[in-house]
Order: structure tokens, then sequence, then C-alpha cells
């Protein structure tokens, strides 16, 4: 993956070709570092299982498999200069995303083994057991929003039985009309590809978040409690998954992420504040005996 992404960005910078508004090579090249995170991210928790590493190893090489014949299908679509999602134009587009349909099953299937492996594994240190696991059950929940962009839109449904494009990233505009710079996320209309994003990078955020309370401790002694960061590390997963929840709703509500209407923002509002209010209660409240003992 990190080599195709040198190929990729050569490609942007050697290829003009454009298509629905964005380089051709764009999207092999967000694929390749996308992948190159989530899959370093997931070969480290798989280090963390005390039981059950052989079944965690076929999971991980299935999700590594599953990923480069993705990866492969989209580069194969951009080096021919066409669609290599929704693509029903011609027999080999559409045996194409077939072929790519299959293998995010199988990877997204994969990842749910994974996750159900550490939810059930003993990881000593309970901070980090609880990150990994919520990190990794959120990320799989926003894979799973990726099923929700191959359902016809209306307009599609509309055009008979053969439809040339199946499926939308976008809700309630067209893919390939005014988009954000990089992401290419619509600003016009919903964008599944928000909540996507957002909720499969949860694997590497909530890791990340304990890993800075964990730097931080020295300096603030309330954060040398394992029980203090445990509980941060769930209203984090918890505010996390909200946000997760509120970005899917407002895409398919047909909302541009960078505008956003009154009901939006007052449960964006809500969010924060629960978050915020949970936060303080996690640092001021003192351990209790339970606690303690378990």
């Amino acid at each position: 993956m990190a080599s195709l992404a040198v190929v990729a960005l050569g490609g942007l910078i050697f290829d003009d070709r454009v298509l629905l508004g964005a380089p051709i090579w764009a999207k092999p090249l967000k694929f390749a570092l996308s992948f190159v995170a989530y899959c370093m991210t997931l070969a480290w928790m798989l280090t963390l299982l005390p039981r059950a590493r052989r079944l965690g190893w076929w999971a991980g090489t299935v999700v590594a498999t599953a990923g480069l014949v993705e990866i492969a299908l989209i580069t194969l679509q951009a080096v021919r200069g066409r669609r290599s999602h929704f693509n029903n134009e011609t027999p080999f587009d559409a045996a194409v995303f077939q072929a790519m349909g299959t293998t995010v099953v199988v990877l997204w299937l994969a990842a749910l083994v994974i996750a159900v492996l550490l939810l059930r594994a003993r990881i000593l240190d309970r901070p980090t057991a609880w990150a990994v696991r919520l990190g990794s059950l959120i990320a799989v929940a926003g894979a799973a929003i990726g099923f929700l962009m191959v359902t016809p839109t209306p307009e599609q449904l509309a055009a008979g039985d053969d439809p040339p494009i199946v499926g939308a990233h976008s809700v309630g505009v067209p893919d390939g009309g005014p988009s954000m710079a990089v992401t290419g996320w619509s600003t016009t209309g919903g964008d599944l590809r928000v909540a996507h994003f957002f909720g499969m990078h949860a694997l590497q955020v909530i890791p990340l978040l304990l890993l800075v309370l964990v730097t931080l401790a020295p300096r603030f002694p309330r954060l040398r409690d394992p029980r203090v960061r445990l509980r941060l590390t769930l209203v984090a997963s918890g505010t996390y998954a909200a946000v997760l929840a509120l970005l899917t709703w407002q895409a398919l509500r047909g909302r541009p992420l960078l505008h956003p209407d009154g009901t939006t923002l007052a449960a964006a509002a809500a969010i924060a504040l629960l978050g915020l209010a949970a936060t303080w209660t996690a640092l001021r409240t003192a351990p209790t005996t339970q606690e303690s003992t378990s």
C-alpha cells in the first residue's frame, strides 16, 4: 500500500486526467494511505491477543489480502480512466465492481472477527483493552456504512432495470458535483463517505487518545490512576460513536458536512455538552471501593 501510494502520487503529478471533477489518481492514493494506517493499527492490536493468535493471524491476513485485491481493482480502473465504484456501464466494469463488493464483504467479516477476538481477550491493562475493543468495534460500524452506498438512488431506479450507475456516495445530489478539496466530499448534499471515513479511523484515534493520556500522566497526577484513564477512554469512545451516528444521520438527510442545519447543530451541541460533562465527572469523581477491588 505504501509503494502504491508513491505510484499514485506520481500519477497525480504526471497524469492530468479528471473523472467526476477529481484527478483520476486521487482515489487510489487516498485508499492506499487509508489502508496503510488501518492495517498497521490492526497488526499492532493483534499482538495484544493472549489467546486465539492463530485465528487472529488468519483474520488479519484475510483483511490484508482483501485490501490488496480492492486497491488493485481501484487502480486498474484508474489506469483505464473508468469509475471503479458503482460502475455498471459495461459487463467488464460491472464485473470489477462486483468483485470489489465481494472483497469488501470479506474484509468486513474478517475485521468483525478481530473485533470479537479483542472483545473476548483478557488484556491486563484495562484502559488499553477497552481502547482497542471500542476502537475496533466503532471501526467495524464505520466500515458498514459503505454498504449504504450501493443502494440505488431514486433517479437510478427510475432509469429502468439496468442503469449504468448503481449506488452513490452522495445523498440528494449526483456524485461529481461541487466538493471539498482533497477529500472530494460533497458541499451541496449529504455524503456518506464522511461518516465512513470518520468511523473507520476510530481504530487509530481512540488508542492514540489513550497514548496522549499516558504521556500526560507524569505532569497531571490525576491521569496516573489507570481507572481515570479507563473512564476517559470510555467517555471518548461514547462521544466518538455519537458523532459517527450524527454524521451518518446528517448525510442520509442530504445535508452537507460544512452546511449543517439547525437540527444537526443542536444534536452536535448536545453531544459536546454531554461529552464535556462526562469528562469532568470522570476527572472529578474519586475511584470507588468496588473499582479498586475489581
